[in-house]
Formats: C-alpha cells, structure tokens, sequence
C-alpha cells in the first residue's frame, strides 16, 4: 500500500480520493499524534486556500480533531505561510493548512505544523497514517465536556500582513508593481502588505469564487503577468500560487524571475550584508546548474537536497542557514518564517531592488540560466514511486544519461503532489534536451499509465 502522505501533506481529488471521511480521520490521528503529549485541552489552528472544497474539508477535518478533545480555531481563507507563522504567534499546539497549493480546482490537500510552526517530519505523518490504518483503535474519545469545541478567528489575517512588513522594512514608493494573486489566498494579504509599504499595485486574479483557483493564473501561468508588466510598465510582477507559499516574478521587460534567480539576487545581497548565515544557501538538486555557478563565484556555499521544500528545511535547520528553497518559488527566510513564504520573498526580493537602485532585469544577471528542459509523464498515483521497475523505462533512462554524461544533467523523480514523474534534463542544446525530455516522458508514460 503506497505512502499516503506526499511531500507536501496528504493530496487528492477532493470528494473522490481526499474525502471528508478521510478528512475527519486525519483530523483525529493528527490532533492525538501532535497533541497526546499535552497536560491541557489542545488547540489546534486551520486554515485554508480559496477553493470550493475547502469549508468542506476543514470543518471534517474540525469534527474529527474535536471528536478527540482538541478545540479549533478556524482562521478562514489564509495563506500557508500565514497559518505556520500564527500557529507559533498563537502558541498553538498545531496548525493545519486546507490547500492543493498550485493544482486546480477539484484537487485539495491537508497538511500539519506542529506548534512551533514547521511541517512535520515524516516520522510523525507516518504516525498519523498508522493511526488511521489501525482505525484509531488507541485513541479514547471523550464525552460531554472532554469534546472539543470550534471558534472563528477573523482578525489573524492582519497580525501576518504586520508581520511580514515589519520583517522586511522597506519603502516601496517608487515602484510600480502588478500582482497575480493566483485567485487564491494571497488576494487581499499580498495586496495590503505591499500598499502598506507605500508601493503602487495592479492587482489582477485578485476576485477569488471558489472555482477559478490557478485556472490560467499565478505562478504555474505567467502570460498574462508578463504581458501585463509590459503595457502598465511596471518595475516588477509578482506571481503567487494558490496558497501563497511561493513566489515568480517578471521584470520589466517581461522576462521570468524564478525561484533560483531570486535566491541568487537575494542571497548574494545578504552575503554582501553579512545576514546570510554561514555563507549558504540550501537548495534542492532541481535548481539550475547556473545557480550553483553563481553560488561559486560570490563565495556562497549551496547545500543540495532532495526536492521538496521540507526537506530544504531540514537541511537548514541541520546547518543553521537562513536561506533556502527552490527553482519553483518556495523560498525559506527561516529567520521570519518557518515555511516557504510567498510575501517574504516579494519583500526581500524588492527591498534589493529599491537599496541597490537597479532594475530587477539588472539583478538578474548575477546568475546565467543554463538550458534546462521539464517534461510531466502522466502515470497512476499508486504507480509513479516504482519507474524503475520497468526494464524498458530502464535501459532508456540509462542511455539518456549516458548521451548527457559531462555535458549536462538527467534528473527523473515522481512528484511528490501529483500523479506525475518528472523528467528533467540540462545541456547545452535546448532543442536537444527538450526533445530527449519529451521522448522519455511519452515512453514513462505510455508504459505505466
């Protein structure tokens, strides 16, 4: 029986493979796992991203945590990051986020932090899992007053916005700024902290209805930004996901910033600042080889892991570093933030911007983007970890790598939060690695799906 948690929580089509049963279990075995512990009644916070499904979700999610004696505070549409940082703030005993972060609609997701506001380790989902396979069969439900109770918070919002504008003091006067919201939770929290700081903002996808989450907006479908930038001409664009826990942006000239290029500006200024903690960057063994030639020749020490910003995570806290995350947009500020932060990294990236007094197209040459090519092969979810056991995939993956040896890389992993394997190959063709890309991915694809 595969793993139920991903890299990124438990994930499903929601009403089909994550249901409100499912829900409810996870709410029980998660508020015993994370709270058994406790001399006192646990209080657990929730949150979630502006999908249809989400209210669903997070009250069985609710039912079940107070079916074990713990009480809810339900703080409403919240982007993760908002939810990690207010679970700490609050002295919570944990928090859970309702969100597929960039995945369409019909998909949705539960993930945990544990008080202090970190995801949890897969030790404990493990845990949690078990406890749900077993049926609960440890867990002693409490009557009458031992059951738990939900309370509706309204105001959290408003302590993240000043958090994150205090973390990163910067006056953004003078820039003019288009924000995707991505239809998602961002949309009033991203909007608000950057006019607060004095900045200009055309906020687009910023009217959320439930249905239209990531459809042809945000981080994953940058089109429209780029274009927009150009003809408002703007400084900057700025592109979140669905619950704000990563961050693209555009220059002026409507050219991509992804999430390498913002952690080779930033991390070079904190270098030079002395704010980055000893000298390096964590990030994960998708990140563009131009990254760490960047890193090479700034001084910069960048530690490699698995990918999944968790994991990054881990690796930071191993280390003690301040800046991690990935090529995707899930920057880590572990100093103001225990989790990938979409906003941080929209502050920190324009306070370079306005301290150095250049343009972000400008920046962006501290790091030369190698050709990387990126192919999905559509595989069933119970499939996609077991790749290599198909000789024809194999022997194909072999002679791809050995075609690429010393002029690239071939990197093949199964998502952590779809039913996809990824194909990734850098060179110096991009023609050539795309077409090599493309071809492995239709054989993973036609062979397993």
């Amino acid at each position: 029986m595969s793993r139920m948690f991903g890299t990124d929580g438990v994930r499903g089509v929601a009403n089909e493979e994550l249901t409100p049963d499912l829900a409810m279990k996870l709410g029980q075995a998660g508020a015993y796992v994370l709270t058994r512990e406790r001399s006192h009644k646990p209080t657990i916070m929730v949150g979630c991203d502006t999908r249809i499904s989400g209210d669903m979700l997070a009250n069985a999610l609710m039912a079940g945590a107070c079916s074990v004696g713990a009480n809810c505070v339900y703080v409403g549409i919240m982007p993760t990051p908002a939810v990690a940082y207010l679970t700490r703030k609050y002295r919570m005993d944990a928090g859970v986020v309702i969100s597929a972060s960039h995945n369409p609609v019909e998909f949705n997701g539960i993930k945990f932090f544990d008080g202090n506001g970190f995801k949890l380790p897969d030790a404990l989902e493990d845990e949690i899992e078990d406890q749900i396979r077993r049926n609960m069969e440890d867990i002693q439900f409490p009557i009458g007053p031992g059951v738990g109770k939900i309370k509706i918070r309204t105001d959290a919002r408003e302590e993240y916005i000043n958090h994150s504008v205090r973390s990163v003091p910067v006056d953004l006067s003078a820039l003019r700024i288009v924000v995707d919201c991505a239809e998602g939770a961002s949309y009033y929290t991203s909007v608000e902290a950057l006019k607060s700081a004095g900045a200009t903002v055309i906020a687009i996808h910023d009217h959320p209805d439930g249905t239209n989450i990531n459809a042809g907006c945000g981080s994953t479908h940058m089109d429209e930004l780029r274009a927009r930038v150009v003809f408002e001409k703007a400084d900057v664009g700025l592109a979140f996901d669905g619950d704000a826990d990563r961050l693209l942006a555009v220059d002026e000239n409507g050219n991509v910033v992804d999430g390498d290029q913002i952690m080779a500006i930033v991390g070079c200024d904190m270098k030079k600042n002395g704010t980055l903690k000893g000298d390096t960057i964590v990030a994960t063994v998708m990140s563009n080889l131009g990254f760490s030639l960047c890193c090479d020749k700034n001084g910069i020490k960048l530690e490699r892991t698995a990918v999944g910003d968790r994991y990054v995570l881990e690796r930071m806290k191993e280390i003690g570093a301040s800046l991690g995350g990935e090529q995707s947009g899930h920057i880590i500020f572990l100093e103001e933030n225990t989790t990938g932060d979409g906003l941080l990294s929209a502050l920190h990236l324009l306070k370079v911007m306005v301290d150095s007094g250049k343009k972000l197209s400008e920046l962006a040459t501290v790091m030369e983007v190698l050709p990387q090519a990126l192919v999905g092969a559509k595989v069933a979810n119970h499939k996609k970890d077991s790749y290599m056991e198909y000789p024809e995939i194999a022997d194909a993956i072999r002679a791809v790598e050995e075609k690429f040896a010393g002029e690239g890389r071939v990197l093949i992993r199964p998502s952590g939060t779809e039913p996809l394997v990824r194909v990734m190959i850098e060179g110096k063709d991009p023609t050539v690695i795309k077409e090599e890309a493309e071809k492995l991915a239709a054989l993973i694809q036609e062979t397993m799906f």
